[in-house]
């Protein structure tokens, strides 16, 4: 039937944009003219965030003032912090997200959207996440650090203690290679809420809510379940053999999009061979890779199957202590960026996304 040709709008074209393009069967990510691979190997959250938001890499001078602008916005309301101790301790992290950005919906929040809002967006979501974290576990809550970049600053507010570089090195790569990826269904969730000329809080709201499906944020748990599995370098060739004998599935291999290597996993790979020595549990990863690949051409000749994100993601957040509750939010704290971004894009060339859909129901009888 012709309406299950566009059955989750799946190839139709929505905007079109110029902060990223995403091609799976190339293995491309592109942010403005620049390859991401290259940007999360090579420049710092502040500059790709930057880069994003205003089209071109920051000057020294442009570069300390945003950094500036982000920090200034780290600091919770009192009343978001009797919202986050009020709610249910059951309620999960996505959902305190979503609640605590929603009460930011103050009357200056309105359509337009403007840069600094995007800058409030993006610069409270970490503090957010470690006020409720330390919340739950009963310990108090640690202020944010000025004197470390956002990344670093995130670390510290989760343990109390500066982060060893290896650890902001490599969750800084991870930040910049998922802070957007083209119009997937979180953004596209936030620019049709931008469309009705609703504001940038209750975009943001929305996407949060697209990301808390499994289908589309969900935590790379099965990569690292599958590593401590293996446990040791040496226990990796059998392990995998006996999987893969048996029709079993490697996790964190293969990719729905990309078609060839991701791009994002080669750079996360760059980035922790850089930083070889410095972490066992990366080491360990990419000799787990390795293995892994030579035997997945062994078996399954001709499939072209690669190391997709969700690989290295599990080995940086596993590496970082990133407790597996923080997983989707953490990638959500890197993911606003992308949101945001395309929120201040859709309102001055704002027009409502409106749909249609096949009526396939029963007819009225006579």
């Amino acid at each position: 039937m012709n309406n299950m040709m566009v059955t989750g709008l799946a190839g139709v074209v929505a905007a079109e944009t110029a902060i990223s393009l995403v091609d799976g069967e190339k293995g491309h990510l592109v942010y403005r003219g620049h390859w991401a691979s290259d940007l999360a190997i090579n420049k710092t959250f502040e500059e790709v965030a930057y880069l994003l938001l205003n089209g071109a890499l920051p000057t020294e001078s442009e570069l300390q003032t945003f950094d500036q602008a982000l920090k200034a916005e780290r600091e919770l309301p009192e009343y978001t912090k009797i919202i986050i101790d009020s709610l249910p301790k059951d309620m999960d992290m996505m959902s305190v997200m979503r609640t605590v950005i929603s009460s930011l919906g103050t009357s200056e929040y309105r359509f337009d959207p403007t840069y600094g809002q995007a800058l409030r967006m993006i610069g409270i979501m970490p503090s957010i996440i470690a006020y409720r974290y330390h919340s739950k576990q009963g310990t108090a809550f640690v202020e944010p650090n000025q004197e470390l970049g956002h990344v670093a600053n995130y670390l510290y507010m989760l343990t109390g203690k500066e982060p060893l570089h290896a650890h902001v090195r490599a969750l800084s790569a991870y930040f910049v290679l998922t802070m957007e990826h083209g119009m997937n269904a979180s953004t596209f969730a936030a620019r049709t809420i931008l469309s009705t000329q609703s504001e940038i809080v209750s975009a943001i709201s929305g996407a949060i809510g697209a990301m808390k499906g499994p289908l589309h944020g969900g935590a790379p748990s099965e990569v690292i379940a599958m590593l401590n599995e293996i446990g040791t370098v040496e226990g990796a060739e059998p392990w995998i053999r006996a999987e893969l004998e048996k029709g079993g599935r490697l996790m964190g291999f293969g990719h729905r999009v990309y078609k060839t290597k991701d791009p994002r996993a080669v750079a996360l790979r760059e980035v922790t061979k850089q930083l070889e020595g410095e972490d066992p549990w990366l080491d360990f990863a990419i000799e787990v890779e390795d293995i892994a690949i030579r035997l997945l051409d062994e078996y399954k000749p001709g499939r072209k199957l690669y190391t997709n994100v969700e690989f290295y993601a599990a080995a940086v957040l596993r590496a970082v202590d990133m407790p597996e509750e923080l997983y989707t939010p953490t990638f959500t704290a890197s993911r606003v960026v992308g949101w945001s971004t395309h929120v201040l894009e859709q309102a001055p060339i704002n027009r409502i996304f409106r749909p249609q859909s096949t009526y396939i129901g029963a007819m009225p009888a006579g």
